[in-house]
């Protein structure tokens, strides 16, 4: 049996992504999209909903503050951007166990881990190869973001922290606060306001965090 989606966010390019993901997975009906809460709510008293595909900063209401107003919420899925194939169908599998239902299976070959993924960087004037899996975190210093490698090297370079986000978007990369985002495969530990990187502790921004403990239970 399909489970039945409603998806819900205000910025169009996100929904078509999000709909491009559902529609190269099985046992998944998209039945409605919207970009705010009311329309949300109407859908939700029209129609039967099995799972909320939920962007958390939706303008006037956020995300969170949406759902505890639902009396019977159905399950939900947070949205943390750049919505990445691999961790939307790490998320879908993970809501399918905890329904009963089978883990969702690929019907195309949209994404590949490639343990030999890289990225080129621009440290100083030269754009520098960098191993993906070599990457700790990375933390913004203004117009500038430094990436920390593994072995205690780092690297200033010329990107902001949001255009490292969209460029790290289809690896296992999580942004946990406004200066920070971490690599999920180098963390050793969490709580409610930091995680572990080994002996370095990361900040969760306020704003991340519903999400971030979201995800790293579904990771």
């Amino acid at each position: 049996m399909k489970l039945r989606c409603l998806l819900i966010d205000d910025e169009p390019p996100a929904l078509k992504v999000l709909q491009s993901h559902i529609s190269n997975i099985n046992g998944l009906e998209i039945v409605g999209t919207c970009k705010n809460a009311i329309e949300a709510l109407n859908i939700l008293h029209e129609k039967s909903i099995d799972l909320l595909f939920l962007d958390i900063k939706m303008p006037k209401l956020l995300g969170t503050d949406f759902l505890r107003s639902l009396t019977h919420p159905p399950k939900v899925i947070y949205l943390v951007k750049p919505v990445s194939f691999e961790r939307f169908l790490k998320a879908v599998s993970k809501v399918r166990k905890l329904m009963g239902g089978q883990e969702v299976t690929i019907q195309t070959e949209d994404y590949k881990k490639n343990p030999e993924a890289f990225v080129y960087l621009k440290v100083d004037k030269n754009m520098q190869k960098i191993f993906v899996n070599e990457i700790e975190y990375i933390e913004s210093w203004k117009d500038y973001a430094k990436v920390f490698l593994n072995a205690g090297k780092n690297l200033l370079i010329k990107q902001t922290i949001s255009s490292m986000e969209n460029l790290l978007s289809e690896h296992s990369f999580i942004r946990v606060h406004r200066s920070f985002m971490v690599s999920i495969d180098k963390i050793t530990g969490y709580n409610h306001v930091a995680i572990q990187l080994g002996t370095k502790e990361i900040p969760i921004g306020r704003l991340y965090k519903q999400a971030v403990l979201e995800r790293l239970q579904i990771y």
